[in-house]
């Protein structure tokens, strides 16, 4: 598996076909005398220039990470909700989650705090602390 490439160079690699096509209808349109080149070059530095400024909006959708978002969720404390013998319930944050320890840690009692190890089909693996 390749590393993750930086989300700038995602997004303006999906860009290019954008500007390809601007520029081909541009081209054609000063080709055919409806448009002079210097106003076709500035509608061409425009559309690129929107594509900048819009960056720091869409940048969360070309960072990487899961696509349900609970990769945030790794490191996080949880309190027992529900004891884990070895699965029951944990409240992260404002949230309640299905959780997990393994066999040989169970039970977790009622009240205890754990770290969240990772995420697998919606239910957190943890650990005791």
């Amino acid at each position: 598996m390749s590393a993750p490439r930086h989300p700038l160079v995602k997004y303006l690699t999906l860009q290019l076909p954008g500007w390809a096509f601007a520029s081909i209808v541009l081209g054609l349109l000063v080709y055919h005398g409806d448009l002079s080149l210097p106003v076709a070059g500035l509608l061409f530095a425009v559309w690129i220039a929107k594509d900048f400024v819009l960056f720091p909006i869409l940048r969360i959708g070309y960072e990487h990470g899961s696509l349900d978002g609970t990769d945030g969720l790794i490191g996080a404390l949880g309190t027992v909700r529900e004891t884990l013998n070895p699965e029951g319930y944990i409240r992260v944050g404002s949230e309640l989650w299905r959780a997990r320890v393994p066999p040989e840690q169970a039970p977790v009692d009622e009240g205890a705090a754990v770290r969240v190890l990772e995420v697998r089909a919606l239910t957190l693996h943890v650990e005791p602390l």
